[in-house]
């Protein structure tokens, strides 16, 4: 009997492709189901590379990302390009699709991929909206076209929260980065987006049911967000998180430092694939981390000087002589910190250390992979939010999760000083609180326990993505003949 065929679609940035990749081998590998991925490439790092890589159970198709300088200004922010990137990438999509030997039957499509739907209906295809973020974020998009039609004026410059049907309250200032500013084009790409949400045959989120159920619920609710998506199901799949990454001669030498460490005594600190802080900022940092007396791991990129996204289409690119830490951190503090803490410029082996037994906290700007790596490593977590969806996240790993603690203020509104800096590091990684068990401690894990309950056989994610890997085997095999 031929298993189905199924494509899946990742738009750029290591914090869609991973997910996807993930998911891809998740249904290669475990449900036996032949998985092509397309993969719209940013063409710019090494760490892309070593990801891409890993897609080593399924076949691989790298889309070449389409100049679209002629169409955006150069300050364009990110859901603007990557939206515009992932339309102008629909006519190299659907010939990749339609030039291989046997048509998927299957499209699955991450939020930035909905306009290659059309390609799907065209054939018949089964499709899925893949959202690789938890389910509060999904609902707030989900719903985003509804309140740009009742809430009037700048959404941060009201007072109250909004009421998103079955689902925790959103905040004004917790709102995802492109509702910050309703007169651009990112605002317009954001709310045309979320309209086409419900345009798939159904939705997977990386996410469980125990994390998430009053969310994930109003999404089936007819009466609630599922009136949205009307009776399109909704399959809570995570946590998907990548393997390991393979050992290079720096991660080895890296990890031979760890291994010399006690248990649970280094607070890791990144700021994810894309994410970079003020040089202000990175100098607070770097003395928060001395004053707190805790060893660590620092992934440190040169500072920038306009958006806190600003290496997202270039995360790993190590070859610059501004990537050298001593351009940029405090005088001293490298010889300083020298037995206490590694400074590594761009990128490290993030999942290798998040499972290491000395590992005890991650500093990180919380976005969903970062955080799902954490969580199921049992890591309580620094939250500190730069762009996209993180502002969410931080809300809800620290007020309803209790597993992180954030700045009093948003990073984005003023510099975190050194003292705090110091003081979140302690709340995290001192083993007892007021003589008692540092409940954070406790509370991460808790939730490792309860994302692996949901990913062992007869859990709710392992019994929801057997579900969809038959749906997509019950799809009829699809023919094309091109002429």
């Amino acid at each position: 009997m031929h298993k189905a065929h199924i494509a899946l679609l990742s738009s750029p940035g290591l914090g869609h492709l991973i997910p996807v990749i993930e998911l891809g081998k998740h249904l290669s590998l475990h449900h036996k189901l032949k998985v092509t991925i397309l993969a719209v490439t940013s063409q710019s790092s090494e760490a892309e590379s070593h990801i891409l890589e890993s897609a080593n159970c399924c076949k691989l198709i790298e889309i070449q990302p389409p100049d679209i300088s002629p169409l955006l200004h150069n300050q364009a922010h990110i859901v603007e390009r990557l939206c515009v990137v992932m339309r102008e990438s629909v006519p190299a999509i659907r010939s990749a699709l339609t030039t291989m030997p046997h048509l998927p039957s299957v499209l699955i499509v991450d939020i930035f991929g909905f306009q290659s739907l059309s390609i799907a209906r065209e054939f018949n295809m089964l499709t899925y909206i893949y959202v690789a973020s938890n389910a509060w974020f999904f609902s707030l998009l989900l719903y985003s076209p509804i309140l740009h039609q009742h809430v009037d004026g700048p959404y941060q410059d009201h007072k109250q929260p909004f009421l998103i049907p079955g689902c925790t309250p959103v905040r004004p200032q917790d709102v995802v980065e492109p509702m910050l500013d309703r007169n651009t084009k990112q605002y317009e790409e954001y709310i045309e987006q979320a309209k086409g949400m419900a345009k798939g045959d159904g939705i997977l989120v990386n996410t469980w049911e125990q994390l998430q159920r009053k969310d994930l619920e109003s999404l089936r609710d007819e009466n609630l967000l599922g009136g949205i998506l009307k009776g399109r199901p909704v399959y809570a799949i995570g946590p998907l998180v990548r393997s390991p990454e393979p050992a290079t001669c720096a991660t080895t030498e890296l990890l031979a430092w760890l291994d010399q460490q006690p248990t649970e005594s280094v607070v890791y600190v990144s700021f994810g694939s894309g994410g970079t802080l003020s040089y202000e900022q990175t100098v607070e940092v770097a003395l928060g981390l001395e004053l707190s007396h805790f060893r660590f791991i620092w992934v440190v990129r040169p500072p920038n000087t306009g958006s806190a996204d600003s290496a997202f289409f270039s995360t790993g690119d190590g070859s610059r002589d501004a990537d050298d830490p001593t351009n940029f951190l405090p005088e001293g503090f490298l010889d300083r910190t020298q037995e206490v803490g590694r400074v590594v410029p761009q990128w490290a082996p993030q999942v290798r250390i998040l499972r290491h037994p000395s590992v005890g906290g991650f500093l990180s700007h919380c976005g969903w992979s970062s955080t799902l790596e954490s969580i199921t490593n049992g890591v309580p977590m620094v939250v500190w939010p730069l762009y996209a969806e993180q502002r969410m996240n931080a809300t809800l790993l620290a007020e309803e999760l209790g597993v992180a603690v954030r700045p009093k203020v948003l990073p984005a509104k003023k510099v975190v000083g050194r003292e705090e800096v110091a003081s979140m590091v302690k709340e995290i990684m001192e083993v007892e609180k007021e003589g008692k068990p540092n409940p954070i401690r406790k509370r991460a894990r808790e939730l490792k326990e309860s994302a692996m309950k949901a990913l062992e056989e007869g859990g709710s994610s392992y019994t929801a993505l057997c579900h969809v890997a038959k749906q997509c085997d019950a799809s009829p095999a699809r023919t094309y003949t091109t002429n």
